[in-house]
C-alpha cells in the first residue's frame, strides 16, 4: 500500500492493536485529531493496517556512510550461484538489508489523561513463524486464535516503563509495571479515567490452554506493581471483538469467556444435508468478494463458540458480578456521566455471503450496575448493501454518546435506503434524544444532509462540526451548527474538494474534558471577546506540506497563523493539546502542545511546545534505527504527463553516491495508483521533502544499502473528470505516467535506462504486471507482491471500481494484465501469502496468473509464503521476500545486460502500446479517487464490515 512505510513513526503514539483504541480513552487524545481528519477526506482506512508494520529503532552500530561509498558492482555482490536448491528452504537477503530488518523498533507511547505521566511501551522486533503458523479459525470474515480466544496473529508488548513529567517538561526515572510472568504478552493497555492505574491484559504460554488465554490485570501507576484483576484464576478474557472499557476510576466492563462454555462443537462426519443458497425472491444481491465467510451450520456454532462473551462488571477489588445474558458483543461504550452503557451485539440468521460486520445488529443502553434500560435498534441482515460508493446500511447507525452531554445519544438515518444511487434530500438525517427519554418523547432532528454523513465533533450547545462528504463528486462539507439555539440556523463553514489538498483548512483541536471525553476546544485571547478554536492542519503546498495551526475566528472567519513547522529543514507536525487539564476554554498565552519532528537524516522525536514563548522541550531520544543509511539523499521531485498532468515523486540516493562520478545506478520504481477527478488535484503535491525516510520490514528503500536509487510512490494518477470513469482509460494513463517518472530519472542521470526496475503490493502489482504487459520498453523486470490480476474475478466492483463485470466489460477485461499475459516478456515475481485474506486479492489470482504466464513461456517465479496473510508478518517471511527480491534484482537488473536485445515480439508490443498512447494524447485524460483515497481493497472492506469497536 502506498507510502505506508512513511506512517510508522506518525502513529508511534497508539497502541499496536486497533482493537484496543475505542476501549483505551487515555490514547484518544493522540488519536481524534487525525480520526477527525480522516474520516472526512476518506483516509481513515490507512490506520487499520498498521498492525502489519514494524517501526525500526535501532542502536547505533559500527556501520557508517562511509562504507557505501565502494562501487555500486561491490555493494551488490552476494552469492546467488547456487540455482539447485533454490525454493526449498527459507532464506536471508544480504547482511546490509537484514541487519536494517532486524533493528529493535522505538516504543509506542501514550499520556496519562491528566497529562502529567507518559508510558512505553516496549515491543519486539518481527515475530517467528511458528507463533503466525498457530492454527486460527476463519469465521465470518474474522481470524479467531482458538487458544487464546482473541483475533489471530495479534501483536503485543513486551514491558511497560512509567515516567513522570517533571515542571520543566523533562521525563523523572522509569518505573517499570512488575509483577506479571516473565516473558507475558501484553495487549490493550488502558488508563483508567483518573490516571491512577493502568488496565492491561497478560497471555503467557500458548502451548497451555489455559494460560494462553488473556487474563486482566491492573497496576497501580506509582509503583508499578501489577495484579490480576479478577480473584479467580480461571476468569479470561474473550478479545475477538471488544474487550473490556473502564466504567469509572473503580470498576470495568469486561467481555469474558462464559465459565459454562464447555468444549467446541464437533465438525459431524456425516453432513446433515446439501449447502444451499437460494435467490427464489429474485433479490438483486450484489457483493464484493469477501473471504474467510462462514460455509455451513458447523461454522455458525463454531463462531457462536468463539464469538460469545459474558460481560461482567468488576471493581478493583476483585469483586464482580455478571450482567446480561451471553450473547456475541461486539462494542462497550460508557456514557460520559458513567451511568449508562451503550452495548452493541451481533446475532443469527447469519450470513454465508458477507461478513460479520453485516450481520444482524442490536444495540442496547444498559445502566452502569447492569439494568438493561432500553432497546435502541435491532438491524436485520444487511446483504443488499449496493456495492456504489456512499452505500451504506438502512437504519440507525453511527450511535453514540454526545461528547458535551452527561448522557445524550446521537445517530443517523439513511433517507435513500442506503442506495447511494438513489437521487433523494436530504439523504442522511441526524437524530438526538436523551438517554431515558420522557414518554412518548420522540428523537430530535438535530441535522439533515444532503451528502453522506461523516461525523460530528462537538463542543457545546453554542457550537458543533457536522461533516458530509460525496465520493462521486469528491464534495466535501463542513457544517457550522448551534446544537441549543433552533433559531441559529445551521451554515456551511467549509466547502471544497477532498482532493484538493491546497484547500484543506485543517481540523479542530480536542480536548480532554474532566468526564474522558474530547471536544473542540474553544480557545481564549487575550482583551477579545471573539470565538476561537484552533484549527490543526497538513498545509499543503506546491513546495510540500508544512504544517501549521490556525487560530480561527468562528464568527469572522479569519485566521490567526499562530505555530508553523520549520520549512526549511524540519517537518514537524502537532500531535495533541497537553494543557487541557482544567475544564472550560483554554487560554492561548498557556497553551501546550505536542509536536513530533524529524528530517530528512534525523528520525522522528516528541517535543513539548508551550506558550506565550514556544519554548521547546524535548520528550523523547529514540537513536536513529539505522544509521548506516544516516545520509541517504532524499528530494521530491516534480516532472510532467504528455498530457499535461504535473505529477511528483520521492527519490531516494544511497549515502555517499553522487551523480557526475558514480555514474547512473540500477533503480527500483515503487508505486500505487490513485483515482482523481481533476487533472489539478492529480497535480498537486502532497507529502514533505523533509520527511524522515522510515523504512519498513518489506520497504523499497532498504534497496538503498544495496546501492539501488530508488523511485518512491511516483504519482500514478488514473483522472476521470466530469462524467468520465477513470478507469475506460487506464492502461493508457498508467503507461503514461510510468513513461514520464522513468524518463525524469534518465534525464537526471541517476538511473541507467536499461536497469529500471517496477514494484508494487496489492493494486501496486496490479500495476507493475500491467506495465510490463504494455510498456515492457521501460523496465527489465518487475516484483509483484500480493496482488490481482484477474478482474472478471471479482464482478462486483474493485478498489473504487462500482460498476459490475457486466456494466463495464471491456473495462474489466482490458485493465486485467492476465488477459495480455502473452505480451509479458519481461522477467516478473510473483509473491503471495497462502493465506491473504483481502478481498479480491486471493491467492488464487497469482497462482492463475503464473500459469498463464508460464503457457506463454514468460521468465516468470511464482513464490507462495506459507501462513501470511495479504501482509506479511513473519520474519522467516519477510527476509526471504528480501531475498527472492534482492535475487531478482541482483539477476535481471543489477546484471542484466540483454535488454537493449529486444526480441521481435517486444518489439512489436512496444510499437503498439505507442500507438495507444499517442491516441490518448488527443483525449481528455482524466484522474479519480483522491491521493487520500489510496486505500487496498483489505483496508476499504474492513473499514465497512468490522464493528465501530474495531475501528
Amino acid at each position: 500500500m502506498m507510502r505506508l512505510h512513511k506512517l510508522y513513526h506518525r502513529f508511534s503514539l497508539l497502541p499496536i492493536s486497533p482493537l484496543s483504541l475505542s476501549s483505551n480513552p487515555s490514547l484518544l487524545p493522540l488519536a481524534l485529531p487525525l480520526r477527525l481528519r480522516t474520516a472526512v477526506n476518506f483516509a481513515s482506512m490507512a490506520s487499520s493496517r498498521l498492525r502489519n508494520l514494524a517501526p525500526l529503532g535501532a542502536a547505533p552500530t559500527e556501520d557508517s556512510a562511509a562504507s557505501f561509498s565502494s562501487s555500486a558492482t561491490a555493494a551488490t555482490s552476494f552469492d546467488y550461484e547456487d540455482e539447485s536448491t533454490l525454493g526449498t528452504k527459507y532464506r536471508v537477503p544480504p547482511p546490509e538489508i537484514s541487519k536494517i530488518v532486524d533493528a529493535p523498533p522505538v516504543p509506542a507511547l501514550s499520556f496519562s489523561p491528566l497529562r502529567d505521566k507518559i508510558i512505553f511501551l516496549k515491543r519486539r522486533a518481527l515475530p517467528p513463524l511458528a507463533e503466525i503458523a498457530r492454527p486460527e479459525k476463519k469465521l465470518a470474515g474474522v481470524r479467531i486464535d482458538g487458544k487464546c480466544n482473541t483475533r489471530s496473529r495479534m501483536s503485543f508488548y513486551t514491558g511497560i516503563g512509567i515516567h513522570q513529567i517533571l515542571p520543566d517538561g523533562t521525563l523523572g526515572p522509569e518505573i517499570e509495571v512488575h509483577g506479571f510472568p516473565d516473558g507475558a504478552k501484553i495487549n490493550f493497555v488502558s488508563w483508567s479515567p483518573d490516571g491512577c492505574h493502568l488496565s492491561f491484559s497478560i497471555r503467557v504460554n500458548e502451548e497451555d490452554n489455559d494460560s494462553s488465554k488473556l487474563t486482566v490485570w491492573i497496576a497501580d501507576v506509582k509503583t508499578g506493581k501489577a495484579r490480576q484483576l479478577f480473584q479467580s484464576p480461571n476468569v479470561h478474557l474473550n478479545a475477538v471483538f471488544d474487550n473490556y472499557v473502564w466504567v469509572n476510576n473503580f470498576s470495568l466492563l469486561v467481555c469474558t469467556i462464559p465459565s459454562s462454555r464447555g468444549a467446541p462443537p464437533n465438525k459431524p462426519l456425516v453432513p446433515a444435508g446439501p449447502k444451499i443458497q437460494s435467490n427464489e425472491e429474485k433479490n438483486i444481491i450484489q457483493v464484493r468478494t469477501f473471504q474467510d465467510l462462514l460455509k455451513d451450520e458447523y461454522d455458525e456454532d463454531l463462531f457462536d463458540y468463539y464469538a460469545t462473551s459474558q460481560l461482567v462488571l468488576v471493581s478493583l477489588d476483585g469483586s464482580a458480578k455478571e450482567i446480561a445474558p451471553p450473547a456475541v458483543y461486539t462494542s462497550m461504550d460508557p456514557s460520559p456521566d458513567h451511568k449508562y452503557i451503550l452495548i452493541s451485539s451481533i446475532h443469527r440468521p447469519y450470513s454465508f455471503i458477507v461478513p460479520c460486520g453485516r450481520f444482524p445488529k442490536k444495540v442496547e443502553l444498559w445502566s452502569a450496575e447492569g439494568k438493561l434500560i432500553r432497546e435502541l435498534c435491532d438491524l436485520p441482515l444487511a446483504e443488499d448493501i449496493p456495492i456504489a460508493s456512499n452505500s451504506v446500511r438502512k437504519g440507525m447507525r453511527s450511535i453514540n454518546w454526545r461528547a458535551d452531554k452527561p448522557s445524550t445519544l446521537y445517530w443517523v438515518e439513511t433517507q435513500d435506503g442506503g442506495d447511494a444511487k438513489v437521487e433523494i434530500s436530504p439523504r442522511d438525517i441526524v437524530y438526538t434524544q436523551l438517554a431515558e427519554p420522557l414518554e412518548g418523547e420522540q428523537p430530535t432532528i438535530f441535522h439533515k444532509l444532503d451528502f453522506r454523513y461523516g461525523g460530528v465533533s462537538w463542543c457545546d450547545d453554542s457550537l458543533a462540526l457536522v461533516y458530509e462528504s460525496w465520493y462521486k463528486t469528491r464534495k466535501i462539507r463542513t457544517w457550522l451548527v448551534s446544537p441549543g439555539s433552533e433559531d441559529v440556523a445551521p451554515d456551511i463553514l467549509f466547502d471544497r474538494s477532498s482532493e484538493d489538498v491546497y484547500s484543506d483548512p485543517g481540523s479542530p483541536m480536542l480536548r480532554r474534558t474532566q468526564a474522558g471525553t474530547y471536544i473542540i476546544a474553544r480557545i481564549k485571547k487575550a482583551s477579545d471577546e471573539g470565538r476561537y478554536v484552533i484549527l490543526n492542519g497538513t498545509g499543503a503546498t506546491p513546495e510540500g506540506n508544512i504544517p501549521f495551526l490556525d487560530l480561527f475566528d468562528i464568527n469572522t472567519r479569519k485566521t490567526e497563523r499562530i505555530w508553523e513547522s520549520d520549512k526549511e529543514k524540519y517537518y514537524e507536525t502537532v500531535v495533541a493539546l497537553m494543557s487541557d487539564q482544567e475544564e472550560g476554554d483554554l487560554h492561548l498565552d498557556k497553551l501546550k502542545i505536542l509536536t513530533s519532528k524529524e528530517s530528512k537524516t534525523e528520525n522522528t522525536q516528541y517535543y513539548f511546545v508551550g506558550w506565550p514563548d514556544k519554548k521547546i522541550v524535548q520528550v523523547t531520544n529514540f537513536p536513529h534505527p539505522y544509521p548506516q543509511l544516516a545520509s541517504l539523499q532524499k528530494e521530491m521531485v516534480r516532472y510532467q504527463r504528455k498530457d499535461g498532468v504535473q505529477l511528483t515523486a520521492t527519490l531516494y540516493l544511497p549515502p555517499g553516491y553522487n551523480p557526475s562520478t558514480d555514474g547512473p545506478l540500477p533503480c527500483l520504481v515503487w508505486s500505487y495508483p490513485g483515482e482523481f477527478k481533476s487533472k489539478d488535484a492529480a497535480g498537486q503535491v502532497r507529502g514533505s521533502p523533509n520527511e524522515f525516510a522510515g523504512i519498513g520490514s518489506t520497504s523499497a528503500l532498504l534497496w538503498l544499502a544495496r546501492r539501488f536509487a530508488i523511485l518512491s510512490g511516483p504519482t500514478i494518477p488514473i483522472i476521470g473528470e466530469g462524467d468520465e470513469e477513470a478507469n475506460d482509460s487506464y492502461v493508457e494513463q498508467l503507461v503514461a505516467s510510468a513513461e514520464a517518472a522513468v524518463e525524469e530519472v534518465i534525464r537526471r542521470g541517476v538511473a541507467d535506462p536499461k536497469k529500471i526496475a517496477v514494484g508494487g503490493h496489492s493494486y501496486g502489482a496490479f500495476m507493475t504486471a500491467n506495465l510490463l504487459a504494455h510498456a515492457p520498453h521501460l523496465f527489465c523486470c518487475g516484483i509483484a507482491r500480493s496482488g490481482a490480476y484477474n478482474r472478471t474475478l471479482t464482478p462486483f466492483g474493485f478498489q473504487n471500481e462500482d460498476r459490475t463485470l457486466w456494466e463495464a466489460t471491456n473495462t474489466y477485461v482490458e485493465m486485467s494484465p492476465f488477459m495480455s499475459a502473452n505480451k509479458i516478456k519481461k522477467p516478473i515475481l510473483l509473491i503471495h501469502g497462502e493465506e491473504d485474506n483481502n478481498p479480491g486479492t486471493l491467492t488464487m489470482q497469482s497462482d492463475r496468473f503464473f500459469n498463464a504466464l508460464k503457457g506463454h513461456g514468460a521468465l516468470s517465479r511464482l513464490v507462495i509464503l506459507p501462513h501470511e496473510s495479504h501482509g506479511y508478518t513473519a520474519r522467516e517471511s519477510i527476509m526471504h521476500v528480501l531475498w527472492e527480491t534482492d535475487r531478482w534484482l541482483h539477476k535481471h537488473c543489477v546484471s542484466n545486460t540483454s535488454v537493449a536485445e529486444e526480441d521481435h515480439e517486444t518489439a512489436t508490443v512496444k510499437e503498439d502500446v505507442s500507438k495507444e498512447t499517442t491516441n490518448a494524447e488527443n483525449k481528455v485524460v482524466a484522474t479519480s479517487g483522491g491521493g487520500s483515497r489510496e486505500v487496498s481493497e483489505l483496508e476499504y472492506e474492513e473499514f465497512h464490515s468490522l464493528p465501530r469497536s474495531s475501528l
